[in-house]
């Protein structure tokens, strides 16, 4: 169950020579969204190639992976055998263990349980494993770990990896007396991070005591099921042999690596890496976890997901310490620091393009996995091998931004409040004299204390003298529900307008900005 990494990504640039004959796929008389879903679809060799490469280069036994474009699965692939002795070729519908991909679905059950009034984050954790009360445990000094403290890797318990590798399958019981006999401690809770595997037994336990079904069942039940995961499970025995993928080791010279031999089920130990599922169950999953972007205030869109959005959108915050890796590159050579943090059962990281990622990893003895979600573009990548910890991470991250810089892609508009809406109609009626008295309501308290009235109007018009007559007035573009901008386009330049409305209701303009915009 290897965790994420400071990670590096392809530029698509190094791809062009492949890009000249896709660049046809998109009719120009074609509706907007025909037109993006073909230049999608005409980056769909670039990323088969993309991932065939790291199939031959790491010699992997097979490979299963998919794109998922605004929830859609709109893409897959597979490379391989799924048995390498039978030849069972790898399909989008073949079962692979995905080891602490697993994580994030025990998250959602805490999360699950703490919306249902069952659990509060942060609770002492031994409030529900009073095993952790009965022999010391963690530094004199220290508060007793939390249920958030688990959540997000910073209960101060040390990395395991590989040792919670080989767990999986050990009983309540022996987690126990493990628990009993007093657990070693790298750091005082809540001071760090550091990826801890026994960590999400603890959290499995928890969820076993407090909705009293054991881990595995309860997010069968509430989570798998009502997102029509039917082929996703914990116990490789229910797998059809013909879809299940069998581990195997490093390659040698000879070629494939040793099988390895699959994980039993276990019980709460379960809980850091036993899911097994295929591509398309899974990106049912991402889809899910796509769909937390947060709506309009005023948006009736039902909530009906087997978790809140909310809380969806919660586990996708950074909520433990961020790191920097000032000295990444890009596959390419291209200079491109990350920051990278953990939230609940996700690592979640930003580059120096200001894109920001959801994920997770897995590793175990046999395979490697890895998902990768941009949500502020509505795009996902998931993909599976049955190679030791053969996670195609740098190649997820290339295929993300292979397809946004091939096809284009933008992120998804932000829909504009009502007020905000409102707001911005009454300042374009109002402008270029700004012919209002100070006590307009449409201006909050601050605003003409900030810059009286009579230097306001003096600036603006000035301005817009420079742009000419104004002929028409732009479209809204919203940042958030309170804050966006629009243009005035005169007849010798363009004025732009940014503003900001307070947080009273209803909401007004605290903050006004004109600027006048260089001529193209």
């Amino acid at each position: 169950m290897t965790p994420l990494r400071p990670l590096l990504f392809a530029s698509a640039w190094a791809l062009l020579p492949l890009l000249a004959p896709a660049q046809t796929l998109a009719p120009p008389a074609a509706p907007a969204d025909a037109a993006r879903a073909a230049r999608i679809a005409a980056v769909f060799p670039v990323l088969d190639k993309l991932y065939a490469d790291f199939a031959a280069q790491r010699h992997v036994p097979g490979l299963a992976y998919g794109l998922v474009v605004d929830g859609q699965l709109v893409h897959t692939g597979a490379v391989g055998y799924t048995d390498v002795a039978t030849k069972t070729a790898v399909t989008p519908q073949s079962v692979f263990r995905i080891a602490s991909m697993t994580k994030s679905f025990v998250a959602l059950a805490v999360l699950r349980l703490r919306d249902e009034g069952r659990l509060r984050l942060d609770d002492p954790a031994e409030n529900y494993l009073p095993e952790l009360k009965k022999a010391p445990h963690a530094p004199t000094d220290a508060p007793s770990i939390t249920i958030r403290q688990l959540l997000s890797h910073s209960a101060g318990l040390p990395e395991d990896n590989p040792w919670g590798d080989r767990q999986m399958g050990r009983s309540d019981a022996e987690l126990s007396a493990l628990v009993g006999g007093g657990l070693s401690f790298s750091n005082a809770p809540g001071v760090g991070y550091e990826y801890s595997n026994l960590g999400f037994a603890l959290l499995g336990r928890i969820v076993t005591r407090v909705s009293g079904q054991p881990v595995q069942a309860y997010i069968s039940e509430k989570i798998l099921r009502p997102l029509g995961m039917g082929h996703t499970t914990w116990d490789y025995q229910q797998v059809p042999p013909a879809r299940l993928a069998h581990g195997y080791g490093a390659p040698t010279a000879a070629g494939p690596g040793p099988e390895e031999p699959l994980l039993p089920r276990g019980e709460s130990f379960a809980a850091l890496g036993g899911l097994l599922t295929s591509v398309e169950d899974f990106a049912k999953y991402l889809a899910f976890q796509a769909d937390a972007a947060p709506r309009p205030i005023t948006a009736a869109t039902p909530d009906a997901g087997p978790v809140r959005r909310s809380s969806v959108r919660e586990m996708q915050q950074p909520w433990s310490a961020t790191t920097l890796a000032v000295n990444r590159r890009t596959l390419s050579g291209r200079a491109c620091p990350i920051t990278s943090a953990y939230g609940y059962g996700l690592r979640i990281a930003q580059d120096c393009d200001g894109r920001r990622y959801v994920g997770h990893s897995g590793g175990l003895p046999g395979f490697g996995s890895y998902w990768l979600l941009l949500p502020e573009y509505g795009i996902g990548v998931v993909a599976f091998v049955n190679q030791t910890y053969a996670a195609p991470t740098a190649q997820n991250y290339a295929a993300l931004d292979t397809l946004i810089t091939l096809a284009g892609l933008r992120p998804r508009a932000v829909a504009a409040s009502a007020i905000l809406a409102q707001r911005k109609a009454e300042l374009a009626a109002m402008l270029p004299d700004f012919n209002t008295p100070a006590t307009n309501p449409l201006f909050a308290e601050n605003f003409f204390l900030d810059e009286d009235l009579a230097t306001r109007r003096k600036a603006a018009q000035a301005l817009l003298a420079q742009a000419g007559p104004i002929r028409s007035v732009g479209e809204l573009e919203p940042e958030n529900q309170l804050r966006g901008r629009f243009r005035l386009l005169g007849e010798r330049a363009t004025v732009e307008v940014f503003f900001t409305l307070s947080p009273e209701s209803p909401a007004r303009v605290q903050h006004l900005d004109l600027q006048l915009l260089p001529t193209p």
